[in-house]
């Protein structure tokens, strides 16, 4: 059994059936040219050619003895796909607001955690003879980064599809007794928490250290102080099971301009994008506060080259200048806050422990969650943040799936108390994706926001156009 690390495990702790946390796409594909029959069986076929590409798809969760420590990956057996690869048909005329309502509802349904964490839906009946995958895996397996790794296995470069070495047979493994298991478990057990104790006081002299090196800037007086709370918006609430969600595209090469005239990063012109467009959706409310809203962004800590299926993530608190009406300035503003809370994050990453143990944790945390979700805590209590803002890089070249040609690559995430929306970008060809995933009690007009990204998008080209 391959234990969980502590981040990893920490995704199992937070969900409830009012906070799925699995992350997804939605792909779009052009149908292969004259093709006509069931595009889910003709997918079912390739991908099972191909699954075994991506060893944590053929995994399912263990508890640890007694559930003292975090659970592992074990061997699942045979897949049962009918169960991991799903069939859905639009009504006419197959519109992009009825596809998103359908993610929405199927991004709404946690995962059986007796199988391997990841199930697939084929959508047909899309206008312009498309169809859509919309790919479901639990957030413990993967992050931004190991969902790459997926991509890889799932897509090619070519329309005709690259041969693939079939799996290998499993090779024959004594299965201890039941008193053997429990032995070797708490042997483990034992050995993960000594080893976890070691490794945190080993790491204090440096954590001090670290610690004493970001303070410094700020009792000097050359840094003012961060932002540590954000306001209270209608994003700052406890979340409930159904979930909003809205696509939309932008151009690339336009995003890429506006960073080369204004000095800024992708990530920058984003935060810009979002910030413009959540300003006017509260503004039309009348609920926008005086005080800047304020985005946890996640940080990957993934080297280049890793492909290790699990989550290497840390984040950054930004403040998103929502109290600037000019786009310029709200920009450059930004651009500030991104530098700052980039470089103190940097510095806490090196020293924060990226694996954990809690004795009892799987009962404990639950429990907890559980807890904050029923009291409506996230409802009075102070947040550090309003929204999750996400941005991973994909591929520049397109990409083909058992013939048919991928046009767009939606992320799917995740919504959860205190932090009702998120929206996640995803780069592909010539065009950023945009998904937006919300609560729907918080954003039930989430395609208004949607359109407004695009506006913002529009008035910040302009804004730089008119500056050049």
């Amino acid at each position: 059994m391959k234990q969980l690390s502590g981040i990893d495990a920490t995704f199992l702790y937070m969900e409830t059936d009012q906070t799925p946390m699995h992350v997804a796409g939605l792909t779009l594909y052009d149908l292969p040219k004259g093709f006509k029959g069931s595009f889910h069986k003709h997918f079912t076929k390739f991908f099972k050619g191909r699954v075994h590409l991506v060893p944590i798809f053929g995994m399912k969760l263990a508890k640890a003895a007694y559930e003292l420590d975090h659970p592992g990956w074990v061997d699942a057996g045979e897949l049962d796909f009918d169960y991991h690869v799903q069939s859905a048909k639009l009504p006419k005329p197959g519109t992009l607001k009825q596809l998103e309502d359908l993610v929405a509802e199927l991004h709404s349904t946690t995962l059986d955690r007796s199988k391997p964490l990841w199930q697939f839906t084929i959508i047909e009946g899309i206008e312009g003879r498309q169809a859509a995958l919309y790919s479901k895996v639990h957030h413990a397996a993967v992050d931004g980064g190991a969902g790459m790794v997926i991509t890889q296995a799932l897509y090619d470069v070519t329309e005709e599809p690259r041969e693939v070495e079939p799996a290998q047979p499993k090779p024959e493994v004594r299965v201890p007794s039941q008193p053997e298991r429990a032995v070797l478990t708490l042997h483990d057990i034992i050995s993960n928490v000594t080893r976890q104790q070691l490794t945190m006081l080993e790491s204090v002299p440096k954590m001090m250290s670290q610690m004493t090196d970001l303070l410094a800037p700020l009792l000097s007086g050359k840094t003012g102080l961060p932002q540590l709370l954000a306001p209270r918006t209608p994003f700052n609430v406890t979340v409930q099971a159904k979930r909003a969600y809205a696509a939309r595209s932008i151009s690339l090469p336009d995003v890429k301009a506006i960073c080369k005239a204004r000095g800024a990063k992708v990530n920058d012109v984003v935060m810009a994008i979002t910030s413009g467009a959540v300003r006017k959706y509260l503004m039309q409310k009348q609920q926008l506060p005086d005080a800047a809203l304020v985005a946890f962004v996640p940080i990957s800590m993934r080297e280049m080259g890793n492909t290790d299926i699990n989550n290497q993530v840390f984040g950054m608190n930004v403040p998103l200048a929502t109290n600037y009406g000019d786009p310029l300035k709200r920009l450059k503003k930004i651009q500030q806050e991104s530098g700052s809370s980039k470089m103190m994050a940097s510095g806490a990453k090196d020293v924060a422990p990226s694996d954990f143990t809690i004795i009892g944790a799987p009962t404990l945390l639950p429990g907890l969650m559980q807890l904050y979700g029923t009291s409506k805590l996230a409802d009075v209590l102070p947040s550090a943040v309003n929204m999750c803002i996400s941005n991973n890089m994909g591929p520049p070249f397109p990409l083909f799936c058992a013939g048919a040609k991928v046009t767009a690559l939606y992320p799917v995430s995740i919504a959860t108390h205190g932090c009702a929306l998120n929206v996640t970008v995803q780069s592909y060809l010539d065009h950023l994706d945009f998904g937006i995933t919300a609560d729907y009690k918080a954003v039930p007009d989430v395609d208004d926001l949607a359109d407004l990204l695009v506006a913002s998008f529009e008035e910040l080209k302009t804004a730089v156009a008119k500056a050049a």
